[in-house]
């Protein structure tokens, strides 16, 4: 078996660390360079052959999309694989469409992790478990079901309201304005007020 050289780009120390350690007892994978900023990584890519690259999508210096988009300008046949804890069906896309080759989820499990490794090297999208569930309740046209309330609550969102002001004005505690919240952050796969309205937006509620 052909060894599969690889690069992880994350600024992050406990995330490289995680990484590195899940990687030692693989067969065919040797990781040749850890790097906490995207110009060092590009430098060393540059330079040396490198066949996946394991790329966070925060970086101080540069978005991993545009890192991305100029791994795969300087070698094409480099594998860019997203790893991080976005789970936005906004963002996978945006990776995916700037040339990654597959994106995982940075709580992915090791047996995931090497076979994603595995497919992009077969030329196939390298996805755990979890993107693949976003990706799929996204293309299906699958709804979330929201009640009235929670639109209500969500439009309010919008406009930049804190749970005590939305109470305020719909006449509920903030207590329930916040278990609304939770059940839509969980509705619309989503773990954070931003990525909700985002979403939200694009799936036409707001």
């Amino acid at each position: 078996m052909e060894m599969i050289t690889l690069i992880i780009i994350d600024d992050h120390p406990v995330v490289l660390q995680g990484f590195a350690y899940m990687l030692q007892d693989a067969d065919n994978i040797r990781l040749i360079g850890q790097f906490t900023d995207a110009a060092s990584g590009i430098r060393f890519i540059a330079g040396e052959q490198v066949d996946v690259v394991l790329l966070d999508i925060n970086l101080p210096d540069k978005n991993g999309i545009d890192a991305c988009a100029e791994i795969k300008q300087l070698c094409p046949d480099t594998k860019v694989v997203a790893i991080s804890n976005i789970n936005e069906y906004s963002i996978i896309q945006r990776m995916l469409d700037s040339g990654a080759s597959g994106y995982l989820l940075k709580n992915s499990a090791t047996e995931e992790v090497m076979e994603c490794i595995r497919q992009v090297m077969r030329g196939e999208t390298g996805i755990s478990e979890g993107v693949r569930a976003i990706l799929s309740s996204h293309q299906s046209g699958e709804l979330p079901v929201v009640t009235r309330r929670e639109k209500e609550v969500l439009a309010l969102l919008a406009d930049g309201l804190n749970s005590h002001e939305i109470g305020d004005k719909i006449f509920i505690s903030p207590l329930t304005v916040e278990s609304h919240r939770r059940n839509l952050l969980q509705k619309f796969k989503v773990t954070n007020v931003a990525a909700l309205i985002r979403r939200a937006t694009e799936m036409k509620y707001i």
